[in-house]
């Protein structure tokens, strides 16, 4: 028999760690199957894939459905049992319940819960190719679970399967919250894997020396010890790997404290689901976390500013208002994290709060991902409001654009929901989200609405350090105006300044110096606020080479009056 088992993923880059599970289970428990993995995107044209997996006849296909692709799983099953009529269709995964049930009878089986917990008698029918339409339970109802709870890779898959890929690895599978909104919630309890087991894993994974390493634990920090531990052992392994990991932010101590900053920049990247900094919707979500205690953490990784984060906030949670979800959005802006993660609640089928829908108000999307319209505390409008002032904070705060100009904000206490807003209307009236977000459109619209402010001439100066420091080679119109032409100043530096400056260049290579480097006369008030002190000239320098740090901007030097010089 012969089956393929296809993953339908968001990009390329991504993989689909259920298959080589539901792999490894099929050829352990039947004799003389063979298994095909066939790994697509929600983009591929969709009559070559209808041909790609019902090409050769198969006895079966597997499908793995989740909120990104549940639409195109359903579609493609329908066809194929049209097209394959002898062709066993098998659904799993989060969304395999709503498929089969959309499909209606005799079209597919699905398969509840984890593959692990299928049963023996899946394996028997499937052999005999009389599958009844339902087969499940949860995985922590195995009494081997964790004898069960294994990596379901291969060393061919990373030559094959997975190479180029993102790798996706389970330490520990379940979850110590019950947040409602989570599938998570559904089912009860947690399993870790042995460390030992871990490390022989991770050993077989980082031997292939991936260039991302996505823990999907759920939250993976909620051992701390454990966490630690791990992370010790990744740091371990040579090489340039990105590790991703879900961390919950009252579950770091102060020993972690204290690894967490001797990582190299860019080798982890936290995401920290806070949702919200308000007291009754946390309450009513169930996510027992202090937000005073979050942002001390977050803030307190940001100072390091070796590890990149992500923080979490969800539109549309039972008892957020519109003005408790702004205050959400600034308390999530004081902390600082590089990115700021505004995702609209979606009400996933047998969640907690979706049975709670009627009670709440709640009005949504029933297609996936079944996103909120409306519910007691945000009217329709209202919430697209909030909708639309999610996306332009995304489009403006979650790149490396703009870092000093952010920075500037919060030193200064600035009304960030005000600014925003102001941003939003100037974004809408110039049909920015109909548009792509370059770095000189971004920057048009910003300096449009910082024009009239008092501090205009600063945050001017400051959208300039951050173009240059991005790697631009020539200022933008909006922000050229009342700026010394560049190559002016640097044929005034070149006349002035002496033939040699250590650390910068020698006499050598001065003409070389001078034709690879922007330079940029600021104000004094500027030159302090970006280099953190006093210094004794105005001109910058933006060398070729960029820093070994998260965002990796190219490199600064002061050219002062006297003999010293400052790198940054």
């Amino acid at each position: 028999m012969n089956f393929r088992l296809v993953g339908i993923n968001g990009r390329y880059t991504h993989s689909s760690l259920a298959l080589f599970h539901v792999r490894n289970e099929l050829e352990s428990h039947c004799d003389g199957l063979t298994t095909e993995i066939v790994q697509l995107t929600i983009r591929d044209p969709y009559y070559e894939v209808l041909l790609r997996l019902s090409g050769g006849a198969p006895d079966g296909i597997f499908f793995s459905a989740y909120i990104w692709n549940s639409a195109l799983v359903e579609a493609l099953i329908r066809d194929l049992h049209d097209l394959l009529p002898a062709c066993l269709l098998v659904v799993g995964g989060p969304q395999a319940e709503v498929v089969g049930a959309s499909l209606g009878e005799n079209v597919c089986t699905v398969i509840r819960g984890a593959v692990e917990a299928v049963g023996d008698r899946f394996y028997t029918d499937l052999q005999a190719k009389k599958l009844l339409p339902l087969y499940g339970r949860s995985f922590f109802e195995l009494k081997e679970r964790k004898e069960r709870f294994r990596t379901p890779y291969r060393d061919t898959d990373f030559t094959s399967h997975l190479a180029n890929r993102n790798i996706y690895y389970e330490s520990s599978r379940g979850c110590p919250f019950s947040c409602t909104y989570c599938l998570s919630s559904a089912e009860k309890g947690t399993v870790h894997k042995p460390l030992e087991r871990v490390q022989e894993e991770l050993d077989q994974i980082m031997a292939h020396k991936p260039q991302v390493l996505r823990f999907v634990d759920r939250t993976f920090n909620d051992l701390p010890d454990r966490a630690l531990a791990i992370w010790k052992v990744l740091l371990q392994y040579q090489g340039e790997t990105l590790f991703h990991f879900e961390i919950a932010p009252d579950r770091i101590s102060e020993e972690m404290f204290t690894f967490l900053a001797t990582v190299p920049p860019g080798r982890f990247q936290f995401e920290i689901g806070i949702q919200s900094t308000h007291g009754p919707t946390l309450e009513a979500i169930r996510r027992k976390i202090d937000p005073e205690e979050a942002g001390v953490t977050v803030s307190r990784l940001m100072r390091a500013n070796n590890i990149h984060l992500h923080a979490d906030l969800i539109l549309g949670l039972p008892f957020e208002t519109e003005a408790s979800y702004l205050r959400s959005f600034a308390d999530l802006f004081a902390m600082g994290s590089h990115y700021i993660q505004m995702g609209l609640l979606k009400l996933l089928p047998d969640t907690a709060i979706s049975h709670s829908a009627a009670a709440f108000g709640y009005r949504h999307s029933h297609q996936p991902p079944y996103s909120v319209l409306a519910n007691t505390w945000l009217d329709a409008d209202t919430l697209q409001n909030l909708y639309w002032f999610s996306e332009c904070v995304e489009k403006f705060y979650n790149n490396r654009y703009f870092p000093s100009l952010w920075h500037y904000f919060r030193e200064s206490n600035e009304d960030i929901v005000l600014f925003f807003q102001q941003l939003l209307a100037c974004s809408l009236k110039r049909n920015l989200f109909q548009l792509a977000p370059t770095q000189q459109l971004l920057c048009s619209l910003l300096a449009e609405v910082i024009d009239s402010r008092q501090d205009r001439d600063l945050l001017q100066e400051l959208l300039i350090f951050d173009w240059y420091r991005c790697g631009q080679k020539n200022l933008p119109p909006c922000l050229t105006e009342g700026v010394e032409d560049k190559r002016k100043v640097r044929d005034r530096l070149y006349a002035t300044l002496p033939a040699e400056l250590p650390g910068l260049y020698r006499n050598k290579n001065r003409n070389r110096f001078f034709k690879q480097t922007i330079f940029h006369c600021f104000s004094e008030e500027g030159l302090r606020f970006v280099t953190g002190e006093g210094v004794e000239g105005q001109a910058m320098a933006f060398l070729l080479e960029r820093e070994n740090s998260l965002d990796r901007l190219q490199k600064t030097a002061i050219l002062p009056v006297g003999e010293s010089i400052k790198n940054g």
